[in-house]
């Protein structure tokens, strides 16, 4: 036996085994560094575009159409696959979803008349154009013609993208609502500024408890009656029923959020487990299926020694987005419980998320009154509940339009006056006196 040969191998294994766990190192640090005393609110609207019939814009049109805006506004333009699919401006990006959902994402700010300004000016753009083609923007939970079951998901188009083919075919086998997800959901997302790790934990597993109500509040249908075929009995929170029974191993509530100890290394052990289905990397996209970023590595299909920071980065913004939970921890708290709506709803939820979320005395509230909620499971309970009975479930033995008008309250006790009219302008739409 040649034993330097032996000890060299086990050298270079072990020195390999702490380069890959380095990579968990960095998702750690990449997560850290979003840290930040400000108190941001990040805003993202997805529009389906339609025409009269309800049937969407075709991908070729809609990307031809932005490349021209982005052309006049002077704006980067974000391709994918050779395609344009978005573009960036000093306030905002737009970006093209998997059936050409359009998606803006206002930078985050922490005045809401900036956030409105910032939408209205988009809005005041594209509006014209589309309608100049015949579209129209619409913003619902789920395509009018799916949800009314007028056609079937698989009748829509994906958009060319290979990470669209490859999530396509994936999700096929991994629940039963991928085409409904892909094709015909729509979702308002508001992300949050976090402070310190225990501040991340805090604030998300508050946000975590109180989604049932925030789902609720936020559910916009075109038929208030309608449901998924496989789930008649539940005509609530559509979206969420797709996302749910879409993956297991990427969706619902964040792995071990409600476990003693979690922090930012059971956040950076998710990202560096979660299967990946895809892999974008130097611009090309290709199918890895369950690999996770731990096999890629190991597999040497990615070497790290060929990784600058800049590449880094960006294989570590694709781990994170191959998560789909509820909330997503990137450098700050995405929200993703809501239905796409209108922008004046859309403030409304922005305003009540900044007046629980940016608040000390309200966490405490919170916290406080939860404590007894310990586990994923008892908010998926309440979510089951909602899914059935909407603002009359029983949440945590309170209805939840009891929880819903608690959560206004304390909200509008923390916010100025100018916070508060956008607060004011939803009460309606969620159903509270």
């Amino acid at each position: 036996m040649d034993v330097q040969k032996a000890q060299k191998d086990v050298r270079k294994v072990l020195e390999g085994e702490e380069k890959i766990m380095s990579i968990k190192d960095d998702i750690k640090n990449y997560i850290r560094k979003g840290e930040s005393d400000s108190q941001g609110l990040g805003l993202e609207i997805e529009h389906f575009v339609i025409n009269d019939k309800g049937e969407q814009i075709g991908f070729h049109e809609v990307s031809f159409l932005l490349e021209k805006m982005a052309e006049i506004l002077h704006a980067k333009i974000i391709y994918m696959d050779g395609y344009p699919v978005g573009y960036i401006t000093e306030g905002y990006s737009i970006t093209l979803e998997p059936a050409c959902q359009f998606e803006i994402s206002i930078n985050p700010y922490s005045d809401i008349d900036v956030i409105s300004s910032v939408y209205k000016e988009f809005i005041d753009l594209w509006t014209p154009v589309l309608r100049a083609h015949g579209y129209h923007f619409e913003t619902k939970g789920n395509l009018p013609l799916v949800e009314k079951g007028v056609i079937d998901p698989d009748e829509i188009t994906l958009s060319p993208k290979k990470r669209y083919k490859f999530m396509d075919a994936y999700f096929r086998n991994s629940g039963k609502y991928g085409k409904y997800m892909m094709r015909a959901s729509a979702s308002t997302q508001v992300s949050v500024d976090f402070r310190s790790e225990e501040d991340l934990v805090r604030k998300l597993n508050i946000l975590q408890k109180i989604s049932p109500i925030l789902m609720i509040a936020m559910e916009n249908k075109t038929c208030p009656d309608s449901t998924l075929k496989d789930n008649p009995g539940k005509p609530h929170l559509f979206r969420i029923q797709e996302w749910d029974d879409l993956d297991s191993a990427r969706t619902g509530f964040y792995p071990g959020s409600f476990e003693p100890g979690f922090g930012y290394d059971s956040v950076a052990d998710t990202i560096y487990h979660t299967p990946l289905i895809l892999l974008t990397d130097n611009g090309e996209t290709v199918d890895v299926g369950a690999d996770t970023a731990e096999d890629i590595f190991k597999n040497g299909l990615i070497s790290e020694n060929n990784l600058d920071e800049s590449r880094k980065q960006r294989l570590i913004e694709h781990f994170i987005s191959m998560g789909f939970f509820h909330f997503r921890v990137k450098k700050y708290i995405e929200i993703r419980v809501a239905d796409s709506v209108p922008l004046d709803r859309a403030l409304g939820y922005v305003a009540l998320l900044k007046g629980i979320v940016y608040s000390d005395r309200n966490l405490l509230k919170l916290e406080k009154e939860l404590s007894s909620i310990d586990s994923a499971d008892k908010v998926q309970q309440a979510v089951d509940a909602v899914e059935v009975e909407g603002f009359d479930a029983e949440v945590y033995g309170k209805k939840a339009s009891v929880w819903a008008t608690y959560l206004f309250e304390l909200a509008v006790s923390q916010l100025s006056e100018s916070d508060k009219e956008y607060l004011e302008n939803v009460r309606a739409f969620w159903g509270i006196s």
